[in-house]
């Protein structure tokens, strides 16, 4: 059972905060398998700490429902990936340098993407409404079939 799930981005303001928000937004509630909520949280690569979510992302996630709450990017540090039961990339490129940050992590870092043949999520940011809108869809979709996975 995972506990504490760790979703990685490059800069931690749109991709993974998003795909940390639609988790916790859509897992199932407590079960008799399951006393407590899984922990999602994220970090960026080359976060740079305190910057605020994307606007855009934002926006387009209480389109779908889902609170964005406050969110403060972080940068990723070896102690979240071993507090972290799973590690769960934007792109497959980044699963090497999770990797090279904590060895130990090997076998617990996987592609958002790892059911639908290691698809990447393409970063949005900075870059037309379109774009924005098709990672996000995408980044749902991603999210639920990992639910169907871990809860």
């Amino acid at each position: 059972m995972f506990a504490n799930v760790l979703i990685v981005c490059h800069a931690n303001v749109c991709r993974s905060p998003a795909a940390e928000m639609l988790f916790k937004a859509r897992q199932p509630g407590a079960s008799r398998d399951r006393a407590t909520p899984i922990a999602f949280h994220s970090a960026g690569i080359r976060a740079v700490n305190g910057h605020g979510m994307d606007p855009v992302m934002r926006r387009l996630l209480a389109e779908r429902g889902v609170a964005s709450g406050i969110h403060y990017a972080r940068r990723l540090e070896r102690r979240l990936v071993r507090d972290a039961d799973l590690v769960l990339v934007s792109e497959c490129a980044q699963v090497g340098a999770v990797e090279a940050l904590d060895p130990a992590s090997r076998g617990k870092v996987y592609p958002l993407g790892k059911w639908e043949d290691d698809s990447d999520v393409a970063d949005p940011h900075g870059g037309d409404e379109a774009g924005y809108r098709e990672s996000l869809v995408l980044i749902e979709h991603l999210v639920m079939g990992w639910l169907q996975k871990i809860c």
